[in-house]
């Protein structure tokens, strides 16, 4: 096949568009220079040269990470090696066999951020509990030996699987990515915990007291929680709520992607949203016209450090954020609107044609809706005591 070549230029590399296969781009202007495009639409700069009648794929970077200038001057400076009898691929590969853990780990985590939604998650995990254990093991010593002693240790089933799950991660991709340092995963056999899914909601009773609570949590935490109990969205889309998506005569849109100028993470399922703010809502958002983030300086883990002294000062079973939007949903089904009604408001992606054609359909119908389970809510808040006794804790 004749190559494709061209001189490239930043515009270029980012107009090229996926086919099929993966396909070359070479540059006119920087012999051995080529932009790769694989069928997802990734865009990376690689140097080919040949050593002892084979081809040699050094990777430089991705098109997002570099742009065709400096990818000019690492591939001139990688055939100037070619050129001294060196073979830069190979000494790369070399390089990895000598890996520590904590070097590999490090590789992963600057692969993977920002690429994912729970990156973040897994850099801590890898940051408090691999590291430390095995930072400084050769990477191809780690055994599953290894492996399950320190799952052992983790004393929070969940998060030893997280753990198990992140350490695996590494690993599955050091041998995707062939250093040779890295032959087997030892993660791969390793027993998980055994978890019960948690099916905890406030009770009638629970719901004032927790209201109450929340005032005296401060004003940024109480305003979150209220609006996680009233609206019925994941917690850490309200925390990133802002006022450039509240336009829409009293509608929160969410966007399904990542807006990193705005700090917007994006929708856990990657689907755009739209909720009905209540009188009760726009009363704790308030009526600033200006942009920006409507929550500041506040972070997931102490939403539920919140919520667990709260519990703990009430005297009732362990409650966090995520179960105040389990308590919305079950007060949409409570109230007779059915689970479709509760998966449509609260964002669980259905999947199919209608996720596409229904985005606005059931505009008039959330609304309705979302009113009354913010009315439900604030009867119990504000209405007489009920003959309902919180959910304690089991002796």
């Amino acid at each position: 096949m004749k190559p494709n070549k061209h001189r490239l230029n930043d515009r270029f590399v980012s107009d090229l568009q996926q086919q099929p296969k993966p396909f070359l781009v070479w540059d006119t202007l920087q012999y051995g220079l080529a932009v790769q495009v694989q069928p997802t639409g990734t865009r990376s700069f690689k140097v080919i040269y040949s050593r002892k009648g084979r081809s040699r794929w050094y990777h430089i970077a991705n098109s997002t990470a570099i742009d065709v200038a400096q990818a000019r001057k690492l591939a001139n400076e990688i055939m100037y090696q070619v050129a001294q009898g060196k073979d830069p691929a190979a000494e790369r590969r070399a390089s990895r066999d000598t890996d520590t853990f904590e070097q590999l780990a490090i590789r992963y985590c600057k692969h993977t951020e920002g690429k994912n939604k729970s990156w973040r998650q897994a850099d801590k995990l890898v940051t408090r509990f691999l590291i430390p254990a095995w930072g400084q093991l050769a990477a191809a010593e780690i055994a599953r030996s290894d492996v399950n002693a320190l799952v052992a240790k983790i004393k929070a089933p969940i998060v030893a699987n997280q753990t198990l799950a992140a350490a695996s991660a590494i690993f599955s991709w050091a041998l995707k990515k062939e250093f040779a340092s890295v032959k087997i995963n030892p993660c791969v056999g390793v027993d998980r915990n055994q978890t019960t899914e948690r099916e905890r909601v406030l009770s009638d009773s629970e719901v004032p007291l927790f209201w109450s609570a929340f005032d005296d949590a401060g004003l940024i935490r109480s305003s979150i929680l209220k609006m996680i109990l009233l609206t019925g969205q994941r917690p850490g889309e309200v925390m990133h709520m802002r006022t450039e998506h509240i336009a829409d005569r009293g509608w929160w849109s969410l966007p399904g992607d990542p807006v990193p100028a705005l700090n917007w993470p994006g929708t856990k399922n990657g689907a755009s949203h739209r909720v009905w703010l209540s009188e009760e809502v726009r009363k704790i958002v308030g009526a600033d016209p200006s942009s920006g983030p409507i929550f500041t300086d506040i972070t997931g883990q102490l939403l539920a450090t919140t919520m667990r002294a709260i519990c703990k000062r009430l005297g009732v079973a362990r409650a966090t954020p995520h179960d105040l939007r389990r308590t919305n949903g079950t007060t949409i089904t409570g109230l007779g609107f059915g689970r479709d009604a509760m998966n449509r408001i609260q964002n669980h992606k259905e999947g199919g044609i209608a996720d596409v054609y229904d985005l606005h359909r059931y505009a008039k119908e959330n609304q309705k809706i979302m009113e009354a389970v913010a009315d439900r809510i604030m009867m119990l808040v504000e209405g007489s005591p009920l003959n309902v006794l919180p959910f304690k804790k089991s002796s």
